[in-house]
């Protein structure tokens, strides 16, 4: 374009109230281009205090998540432990998770549709989705034989097994303080599981079922810090219900009459394999509440550790060790015994020490890192 078309073309713009590309390019923060006579538009610069009310709120979101993703999960499991005495693990499994699958698809409608679903890594999801599964069902069946709040004190040293998978998976660096802090935790859990405490008639082995899902449900979280980052909250969410329709349905196939219950003694495994029946009219709305749960599960727990800080994010989940005591004892008339207290103040007090120190860490890490320019 030649200087009297160009010229002409600012002179129209100019009485149609709109700006020619020279005063847009002014307006966009412009450079002169040496020896060519040629603006060049730069981004206008983002402000600190910018950039540090943009993480603050994220941060705050992220919190406010998890906390909500707390309760959700605090109130989903109540009402298993409160469906155990008449159905079947695997068939409260299949119901609330085709209801979540539902209520996922509508999230990841809102977060930019079906193309969030592809991903160049399947097997990681896999693996994730298949150790939060093993998680649930088998903290699932903890309930249906132990008291809420003593069930969720032990699965919480799931955040000592995720600073102890770290070490070798994510090659993060472990030092002394959380290294006792982890010991310490695992002190909480031998207290509560001493040959002197008296479970009344509750296995020993079935104690050991809050530790099993705390384990795989820490396998997950490591592999959250892996694939959060390149994945929807709603996708997460999705492959999760997908394969626990597809494991609920291998056991209604394999075990659905109820034709491995009969001869099992041990009432967390008979609560897995009894026979599948039809709900009563009055717990269909239970049924349909589990579903909503479960959805609200899978996708504040996914949003929270993709947009916050792990270590922030990680430290409120202990806000379930309160609201599981209080569900236990308003809807089971459960209290803790003392010996749980215990357990529950020294593996509550270990995780957040350890969620101090890598908090910590981070900051360290973030302070010394050096800014790029240019």
């Amino acid at each position: 374009m030649g200087f009297l078309e160009e010229r002409r073309q600012s002179e129209a713009e100019a009485e149609h109230g709109q700006d020619s590309p020279r005063d847009a390019i002014e307006k966009r923060h412009p450079v002169n281009v040496p020896g060519t006579g040629r603006l060049l538009a730069l981004p206008q610069p983002v402000a600190p205090t910018t950039i540090r009310l943009h993480v603050v709120n994220t941060e705050t979101r992220a919190i406010g998540l998890i906390i909500f993703g707390m309760l959700c999960i605090t109130i989903n499991d109540t009402l298993i432990k409160f469906l155990s005495d008449g159905y079947p693990l695997h068939q409260m499994v299949f119901v609330r998770s085709v209801i979540g699958l539902s209520a996922s698809f509508v999230f990841l409608h809102m977060e930019g549709g079906r193309s969030l679903l592809r991903t160049d890594r399947p097997a990681l999801h896999a693996l994730r989705a298949g150790l939060i599964v093993i998680a649930n069902m088998t903290f699932f069946a903890a309930l249906a034989v132990m008291p809420l709040g003593a069930a969720t004190a032990l699965f919480f040293v799931a955040p000592l097994f995720i600073t102890l998978l770290a070490i070798p998976v994510l090659g993060e660096p472990v030092g002394p303080p959380r290294l006792v802090a982890v010991f310490v935790g695992l002190v909480g859990v031998g207290v509560m599981m001493a040959p002197g405490v008296d479970w009344g008639e509750i296995s020993r082995w079935n104690l050991l079922l809050p530790l099993a899902a705390a384990a795989c449900y820490s396998g997950m979280q490591v592999l959250t810090r892996k694939l959060g980052a390149q994945s929807a909250a709603s996708a997460m969410a999705i492959y999760i219900q997908g394969t626990f329709i597809v494991v609920s349905s291998a056991f209604f196939l394999v075990a659905g009459n109820g034709r491995f219950a009969d001869d099992v003694s041990n009432e967390a495994l008979e609560f897995l394999l009894r026979a599948w029946v039809w709900p009563a009219t009055g717990d269909l709305w239970i049924f349909a509440l589990l579903g909503l749960m479960s959805a609200m599960i899978g996708y504040t727990l996914s949003q929270a550790y993709r947009i916050g800080t792990a270590s922030v994010v990680a430290s409120y989940e202990y806000v379930a060790l309160p609201l599981a005591i209080f569900w236990g004892w308003v809807v089971f008339d459960e209290v803790p015994q003392p010996v749980v207290w215990v357990g529950v103040a020294l593996i509550a007090g270990a995780g957040l020490v350890v969620f101090a120190r890598e908090r910590a860490q981070e900051r360290a890490l973030a302070s010394a890192r050096p800014i790029r320019r240019g």
